[in-house]
Parts: C-alpha cells; structure tokens; sequence
C-alpha cells in the first residue's frame, strides 16, 4: 500500500499548490493539516485558495492531446465545521483517518498537506486523545480572569498531568488558556479510556522559504486578501450571529478584523498589529517543525523558489528513493 506523503511548511511558503501538482502527478488526493480551514465561509481569512486544486492538464505533465483540460483534486477536511464551533484535535484525528481510509481504500495516494504542526505531529505518531465536554461552571469560576493568571494555572494543571504547553497558542487569549484548562481538569477528574489510533508512516516533505521572501509574500499576500474582501468576510460572518469572541478565538486574522469591526482598534492598528502577528505565527511553525526534526522526524527540506516542475520533480525522486530503500 502507497505510503502518505506529507507537505508542510510555513504559511506563504506555497504548500497546496505544489500537493495539489504532486496529487495530479502521481495520484493523490489532499487532507488539509490547517486547524482553521475547516470552519465554512472563512475563506480569505484561512487562505483556503481552493482555485490551487485545479491543475491543468498541461501542467500535471499529461499527453498535449489533453493540453488546456483542468483537472479538479480531491482535497478533505475543508470545510466540514459551522463558523463559532470550537473545533479540537481529537476531533481532527477523527476525521483524518477517516479520510485517510477512504483514500487507502481507492487505491489513491494520502497526502497530508498544512502548516498546523501539531494535527501533524498527532497523527503521524498516532497520539491517544480523548473528548472532552465543556464545563460552564469551571468556565463561568474563571470569567474575569487575567490571561497571566489563567497562563499559570494551565501551567500548574499540566504539571500534575504530566502534559506539555505544545506551543502558545494555548494561552494566546482567555479563551484558549480557558479551554485549555478545561481539558486539563477533565483529564485529572475523568480518566477515560483514549481510542487508539495507529501512528502513520509517512515521507515529510518541507517548503523551504527564506525568512525575508517569507516576510515579503507575507505582507503582500495580507494586502491582496483585504483588497479581496477580508474584512467584508468577517463582517458578513458577525451579521449572520456568530459572537465577535467566538471569532476573536479563532486568532490571527479574525481576531484582528474582529477588533477592527467592533471599534476596539483602528484600520491602521490592525494592519500593522495582524502584519506582526502572522510573521510571528510563521516563526512558530518553523520552529514547531524543528522541534519535530529533533524528535525523530526525518524531513526533507526542499528551496520553496524552485519552479513547480521542478519542486514535484525532487519530492518523486525522494518519495522512489525511500521506497527503493525499503524494498532493499
């Protein structure tokens, strides 16, 4: 059975399109690895660019007969939650697997593709979760709470469970520490059986981006989403009802827009503020996917300026290499 090929890297490194051209090279078909891009109609704000899953035929390397034909790829676990639910990673490894299976099971090729380092770290060492339920009575107890308090009192909880603070986004509002929290306290109050689910072998690829192109397409690519309607996104999104914290929750871009909407900062501040924030978010997921390397993940690195022939070209040649190397 074809092992799962993983793309990631940072955001504006240009993952989908090049698991999208990998996908219509060899087979493929796409489970997105982004915490946000399940939710609907958060589009411009998640960067879904769902027009990178149409390749062209001439593109895919196909026979010019067919030239100019487009081909759509398959892609999952997009678009698959209403905007305001809290969606989890236990949640997330559900519906991995699967969308997993059922790629398996049509003789097609997995591939994981997203930026979100930990969805990707659980499911390719197969962690062992469990649901947890919402406590309002924990919840309403923490209500008024600073975030430095709430960041010391997840510290605490996690040092009883023997848990780590994957990364700081778990205390990147009140929310999420308070969410947080609530795991943690479920855990200690109510051990329960966890599903076990597999670790899955896989060949990670990573997009290579330079810090200050990186920098650059992020700027760009902000610009280019406010003038693609952004901020009328997330308007449209408080209008249908969904509360301003709900949205605030989701971080980065709708938490700023949000902010932005609600008069709490001007348009100005919110450029600059969500500008800084995204750079900071990419530094974090770079230094995620170091810390998978030291933990035992081989990655192969390949240079994100590369043409895209080129890019699909090198992850074949790695993917046959490894599976030579197994064979022998």
């Amino acid at each position: 059975m074809q092992k799962m090929i993983t793309i990631l890297g940072p955001t504006a490194s240009g993952k989908t399109p090049v698991a999208a051209r990998l996908a219509a090279e060899i087979g493929g078909e796409v489970i997105s690895a982004d915490s946000r891009q399940v939710y609907r109609r958060m589009d411009i704000g998640t960067g879904k660019d769902l027009g990178d899953y149409v390749v062209r035929s001439q593109e895919s390397g196909v026979s010019s007969q067919e030239s100019g034909v487009s081909r759509q790829i398959p892609y999952h676990l997009i678009d698959i939650r209403e905007p305001g639910a809290k969606y989890n990673l236990f949640e997330y490894q559900q519906d991995f697997f699967d969308a997993y299976e059922a790629i398996q099971s049509r003789g097609a090729v997995p591939i994981l593709c997203g930026g979100t380092g930990l969805y990707i770290e659980a499911v390719l060492k197969g962690y062992h979760l469990s649901p947890v339920p919402q406590n309002q009575a924990l919840r309403d107890s923490l209500e008024g709470k600073s975030l430095a308090e709430l960041t010391q009192m997840l510290t605490d909880l996690k040092a009883k469970t023997g848990s780590n603070m994957h990364n700081t986004t778990d205390v990147d509002s009140c929310q999420r520490a308070i969410r947080a929290i609530e795991i943690e306290t479920y855990n200690i109050e109510h051990p329960t059986p966890r599903r076990e689910l597999p670790p899955v072998d896989s060949i990670i690829i990573g997009i290579d981006i330079d810090r200050e192109l990186r920098r650059e397409k992020i700027t760009r690519r902000l610009k280019a989403r406010l003038e693609e309607g952004m901020v009328e996104e997330v308007k449209a999104l408080l209008d249908e009802g969904i509360p301003a914290e709900d949205l605030i929750y989701y971080g980065l871009e709708y938490k700023f827009v949000t902010e932005y909407l609600t008069g709490q900062i001007t348009y100005d501040e919110m450029f600059t503020r969500l500008e800084i924030a995204i750079h900071q978010f990419a530094k974090r997921q770079m230094t995620w996917f170091r810390g998978m390397e030291r933990r035992g993940f081989q990655i192969h690195w390949i240079d994100a300026t590369l043409p895209m022939e080129e890019k699909v070209s090198q992850i074949i040649q790695i993917v046959n290499c490894k599976s030579e190397n197994r064979k022998s």
